[in-house]
């Protein structure tokens, strides 16, 4: 279980460029005209992680497995998309099937590349896929709570709808949704708006340290939290390096992560997610769990008998099994535990769950 992150935004703000730097490919095209992407490309890129490094030299595993995300380049959006507009009802509906949004958002100058609007502006550029997204949000519940559909829905997915559309017809944020609902429920119904979103401001090289003028206006309107400033043509240049040369660009230019680290880093502090590891000489390999799982929640993630015969978990931090140097010294020295049902799992844990068949 890795997640789903579809890249959204206006047409040649850079889209299939971040795409193609973050996947390390050339699969999206990107060229300078409008819907250049009609179907979504997508990637699956292996998450970096060093302590995976350190537990396949600890357990001298035949095999490395990294957990994934996913990235799906979704074609440019514009004003009317709700309505059909640069076949904007399509590209809507393949964010439906996305965990997170990154909104990719133009904070460059460019007389080469075409902006379809007249002048740069990212806060307005940002509203207008918001609009079009609560409005295609609008089209979709008012289809839903009509008469002859509400049969097909429980009644909590219609006070989840009802008080969406609430909040879309008095323009006020879903802070009230996720007051009187779950974040699993709210899911579970399928709105566009209430998917949590990261926002990266695509710059030129000389904006990549300190941003410019377009990234502040962001910024001081939208906060740090869930901003990103990269330059896509940067990231696609240094992913053409091999692994020396990008050390000694990343220097030359200043940049301390790629965008893809500091990406899946703040993608993951949005979904609350974390990571969990198995490792022994076979393979060792990461797991993505939503924190605060259980443990047979965690088990269920590598298969689903895990979680139904779970008996327990043989765990271990992994700090301990660094400093013990793997299972046999942790379990002398007292640092294995086993966890029954009810145990949370930790960022880091080394498990090895056993169960019934």
């Amino acid at each position: 279980m890795g997640f789903k992150c579809g890249i959204v935004g206006l047409p040649n703000v850079g889209k299939s460029t971040l795409f193609n730097a973050l996947t390390n490919s050339t699969k999206a095209q990107a060229e300078n005209f409008p819907f250049c992407t009609i179907d979504p490309n997508i990637g699956i890129v292996p998450v970096p992680d060093e302590r995976l490094e350190n537990l396949v030299f600890i357990s001298n595993s035949k095999k490395k497995i990294n957990t994934t995300i996913s990235f799906v380049d979704i074609a440019g959006l514009v004003k009317g998309a709700s309505k059909g507009e640069g076949l904007g009802n399509k590209f809507l509906s393949h964010i439906r099937e996305v965990d997170a949004i990154i909104h990719m958002i133009r904070c460059f100058d460019s007389d080469d590349i075409q902006n379809v609007n007249p002048n740069v502006d990212p806060v307005r550029d940002l509203e207008i896929i918001e609009t079009e997204m609560r409005l295609a949000d609008l089209e979709s519940i008012q289809k839903r709570l009509d008469k002859k559909n509400k049969k097909n829905s429980t009644e909590n997915e219609i006070n989840i709808l009802e008080t969406a559309l609430k909040c879309i017809n008095d323009d006020i944020k879903f802070e009230l949704l996720f007051q009187k609902f779950s974040k699993k429920e709210i899911n579970q119904v399928g709105l566009l708006s209430t998917k949590p979103g990261l926002y990266v401001c695509n710059v030129d090289e000389k904006s990549i340290k300190n941003g410019n003028k377009y990234t502040k206006e962001f910024i001081s309107k939208f906060g740090e939290i869930n901003t990103i400033i990269v330059s896509a043509d940067i990231e696609n240049q240094i992913n053409e390096l091999n692994e020396e040369e990008k050390i000694n660009y990343m220097k030359m230019i200043d940049l301390k992560e790629t965008g893809l680290n500091v990406l899946i880093k703040k993608g993951y502090n949005l979904l609350e997610l974390q990571t969990f590891f198995t490792s022994g000489p076979e393979e060792t390999r990461a797991w993505t769990v939503q924190k605060n799982s259980l443990a047979p929640i965690a088990a269920g993630i590598i298969h689903s008998d895990f979680e139904k015969g779970f008996i327990r978990a043989e765990t271990v931090s992994y700090e301990d099994f660094i400093k013990c140097e793997g299972w046999l010294n942790s379990k002398n020295k007292g640092k294995l535990r086993l966890e029954g049902k009810d145990y949370i799992v930790n960022d880091g844990d080394i498990l090895n769950f056993r169960f019934n068949t």
